[in-house]
């Protein structure tokens, strides 16, 4: 990289109901609110929760295909944070109802955000996406103040002290007892600017179980994330978005997002 901080734009279901997954036809015209940000994008992760306060998850994929909304990735259970959701900062805009993003909030961020880098232990990984093979010495800093803050950093070249303080250790496997969640994932890009105390270090990565909540990602089984890695394409401009269920139904027709189907 160029820079001494290698800045990646930053960033945890059973599922109570798996609906039947169906198609929509993508609206002729952008939504009211503002033109959507993502208009471009042609793949899709949706991550839909029970409500603002649930831990978990139901996870699929779509890619447009003309007009239509086709699912790539059937129903699947995720965990997110283990407050729940609440309202980051992506390319939607601002949503007033709903609980704000803010550091140690333990919650995962709902809106739209673009796929940033993939990251894991492995010197290389089967994905199309950018790939970072993380290092002992790399760290995401989710310190608040810190000029390095929500960037993945390496301590060889911006120094020890400027990740005094951060708890995300990018090979948690070296520095955590051999914990595998950071062996695959890719980083959700969320508050890309690094506004201070909006949340940083927001990825998706793999679970520890179907019962553990995260910190504020979204976590899920080996196979599911390797089937995303193996799909996504950075000339697709693929997004993730997450919504509690009560969003989704509101902001469906307007953000242009996919249909479930229907639900059980």
């Amino acid at each position: 990289m160029t820079s001494p901080a290698r800045r990646f734009v930053i960033r945890r279901l059973l599922a109570t109901a798996l609906g039947l997954t169906a198609v929509m036809p993508v609206a002729t015209s952008f939504a009211t609110e503002q033109s959507l940000a993502w208009q471009s994008s042609r793949q899709m992760v949706l991550v839909i929760t029970p409500d603002w306060n649930a831990d978990h998850g139901v996870l699929r994929a779509y890619e447009r295909s003309g007009n239509t909304w086709k699912p790539i990735v059937d129903a699947q259970a995720v965990t997110v944070g283990r407050s729940g959701s609440a309202w980051g900062i992506g390319l939607n805009a601002a949503q007033a109802d709903g609980p704000q993003k803010h550091e140690g909030d333990g919650r995962a961020a709902a809106g739209v955000y673009r796929v940033g880098e993939v990251f894991g232990y492995a010197a290389k990984a089967d994905t199309h996406m950018p790939y970072e093979a993380m290092q002992d010495t790399d760290w995401c800093v989710d310190v608040d103040g810190s000029p390095y803050y929500n960037q993945i950093v390496d301590t060889k070249k911006v120094g020890e002290k400027a990740v005094e303080g951060a708890s995300e250790p990018m090979r948690r496997d070296l520095h955590l007892d051999g914990d595998q969640r950071y062996k695959i994932g890719f980083v959700i890009e969320h508050n890309a600017k690094g506004k201070p105390g909006g949340g940083s270090c927001i990825f998706a990565h793999l679970w520890k179980s179907p019962t553990d909540a995260t910190a504020g990602c979204t976590a899920m089984p080996e196979p599911v994330m390797r089937r995303l890695l193996s799909w996504m394409k950075p000339e697709e401009q693929p997004v993730f978005v997450l919504l509690p269920q009560s969003e989704f139904e509101r902001l469906q027709a307007s953000w242009q997002l996919p249909s479930l189907g229907a639900q059980p």
